[in-house]
């Protein structure tokens, strides 16, 4: 997704969420309201965990310690430690969006998840099970709390909708590196194939 139209999107889905609507307001019951006023947070997630776990999907197992060697790329992460680094911080931050005092799985040091997790299958698992943690944190956001303030992993302080849309701007920056990856190892992401379109 090309940077302008990401932040559009971005700006679109700060409106739709946290901006009350009469017409929300009207017909806010306890069985409609909540699921539109996160509605557009999880769409926005459920776009870059079906682009993310499928590009992961599609390396494979032998690749997963696949380092470009062929430009400036001393010090860089793996294609696995990429999917770690990217499940390890949305367990950050849809845990700060719950307000758990530890996160639903180990993120790691830095967030790059748990050093000795090197399998495919293992990292696969820890990536789709994050996103199940966001989908579960973005059922907790509505307009009466998503600016409430409170301690950031980020930093000194945070909201409920800070910590979304650094997870969501997080992930698809991540995902332009995987991206990457994949097409030096000839393998077109899933999501940018033709008959995806």
């Amino acid at each position: 997704m090309d940077k302008p139209i990401r932040n559009l999107a971005v700006s679109l889905l700060i409106v739709v969420t946290c901006v009350p609507f009469s017409s929300l307001e009207a017909t806010d019951n306890k069985t409609t309201a909540p699921a539109q006023k996160i509605r557009a947070f999880d769409q926005q997630l459920s776009w870059i965990e079906g682009a993310f776990v499928s590009a992961a999907e599609a390396m494979p197992d032998d690749k997963y310690s696949f380092i470009p060697e062929r430009g400036e790329f001393k010090g860089v992460r793996n294609f696995g430690q990429l999917i770690k680094h990217a499940a390890g911080n949305n367990y950050i931050l849809f845990g700060a969006i719950q307000h758990q005092d530890k996160a639903a799985a180990d993120p790691g040091p830095r967030g790059d998840g748990p050093p000795d997790m090197t399998s495919k299958a293992a990292i696969v698992k820890y990536l789709k099970d994050s996103f199940t943690e966001g989908h579960q944190a973005f059922k907790t956001i509505d307009t009466q709390n998503c600016f409430e303030s409170y301690k950031s992993p980020l930093g000194p302080e945070g909201s409920n909708l800070g910590m979304a849309l650094a997870a969501i701007n997080h992930t698809w920056d991540m995902y332009g590196q995987v991206v990457e990856y994949l097409r030096m190892n000839n393998i077109v992401p899933p999501a940018s194939r033709s008959d995806n379109k």
